[in-house]
């Protein structure tokens, strides 16, 4: 027990302590459609360390999981490593980028793991461009030129998505509950048109 409340574990103590916190959030139903809303603000599209480290087959949410139980797991170990050479564990300014270069591949292979555990339905990250043609519910705010309001969309696999939206003819405004058809996107916002198809829902 005196190791793991040593100041220099905290770091990895910690980073343990918030992602069985996320467990709980996501677990209760609280987390408000956190991970989708990130997801859709981001693509893992060509070569860069989001995509080596599976964003594409994990959602970011879970991918941060995933880095924090690697990160503390490594840590702790290292250090108790250390400590039975040395009598004491290593001060966290040398622990913590130490466990960080060493936590990344940990982070890859158990994210590989845990994406062929997972439903493919959970863990389908889509692209922005995906979510253009499909309808979308004003949920937060109003919608005018040049000031976006928060609605929901649905993708191909019936998760939802929380995205910004702005409409795509300046005169338009969308209030809270407005079906909208997203039209394009520019970044991480969207543009829309009034939803006045009766068929096309959300």
């Amino acid at each position: 027990m005196g190791f793991l409340l040593s100041g220099d574990n905290v770091p990895f103590i910690a980073a343990l302590v918030l992602m069985l916190l996320i467990g709980v959030v996501e677990a209760a139903g609280l987390g408000g459609g956190l991970g989708d809303g990130v997801d859709a603000d981001i693509e893992a599209n060509g070569p860069s360390l989001l995509s080596w480290l599976n964003l594409g087959r994990l959602p970011l949410l879970m991918l941060i999981v995933v880095f924090l139980f690697s990160f503390g797991i490594v840590g702790l170990i290292g250090q108790q490593m250390i400590a039975a050479v040395i009598g004491r564990p290593a001060p966290w300014l040398l622990a913590v980028p130490a466990a960080l270069a060493a936590a990344l591949p940990v982070t890859r292979v158990f994210g590989q793991g845990v994406s062929r555990i997972l439903p493919k339905d959970e863990t389908s990250a889509v692209s922005r461009d995906s979510l253009v043609g499909r309808v979308a519910v004003i949920v937060t705010g109003e919608a005018r030129s040049g000031s976006a309001a928060q609605a929901r969309v649905r993708d191909q696999h019936g998760q939802s998505h929380y995205v910004m939206v702005e409409p795509d003819n300046a005169g338009d405004a969308f209030a809270e509950g407005a079906s909208v058809l997203l039209v394009r996107n520019a970044g991480a916002r969207y543009f829309a048109i009034t939803n006045t198809s009766t068929s096309l829902l959300d």
